[in-house]
């Protein structure tokens, strides 16, 4: 028997993506999804309500400039919301010490928790970074740091936001440009 050929291409439909669920799920469903990311009610509105996304990278550079635009106020109730960087379990007593005087140091002069992204910090490395900023962000004046404190807030807000697209592996890519799941 000969192979009949079909005259054209054909078309094979491509597989739901977690970026296919995002951008077609409840508006409810989908903030929910974007505090989970970052507590801020305007930045998860903002990105619910431009969906659908054509691809992740379009999803993450509207995740940026709604960061880039939170007002103080936005950006006082993101932190209010935010927890302490994990750590590595292990690590000496001391060095807690040292953290939770740091970290209370940092609270008494900006009045909120200290926030910083680790995605690209090996775990190995996480305390000494952690301290490290943390005694040079203290020397920061309230300005300087509000600024800081955005770009940690929007660089968390990212990075969450690919974990939990990270489902659809084919095309989602990390804050750095490379495939997930490979």
């Amino acid at each position: 028997m000969t192979p009949t050929h079909l005259p054209g291409r054909v078309a094979i439909p491509s597989l739901p993506t977690v970026l296919d669920a995002f951008n077609t799920a409840p508006a409810d469903d989908a903030r929910a999804l974007l505090l989970a990311c970052l507590r801020s009610v305007r930045w998860a509105e903002r990105l619910a309500a431009h969906r659908p996304y054509p691809d992740v990278d379009s999803l993450l550079a509207a995740s940026d400039e709604a960061a880039y635009d939170l007002t103080p106020g936005d950006l006082a109730g993101a932190l209010a919301a935010e927890t302490l960087p994990v750590l590595p379990e292990g690590v000496y007593g001391a060095a807690y010490t040292a953290l939770n005087a740091a970290h209370a140091a940092y609270e008494a002069k900006f009045g909120h928790v200290f926030v910083i992204c680790l995605d690209d910090v090996p775990p190995e490395e996480t305390l000494d970074h952690v301290l490290a900023a943390i005694r040079s962000r203290l020397t920061n004046d309230p300005e300087e740091e509000r600024v800081l404190t955005a770009e940690e807030l929007r660089r968390l807000a990212k990075g969450r936001l690919v974990r939990a697209l990270r489902g659809a592996r084919n095309c989602a890519t990390s804050p750095n440009g490379t495939a997930l799941g490979k």
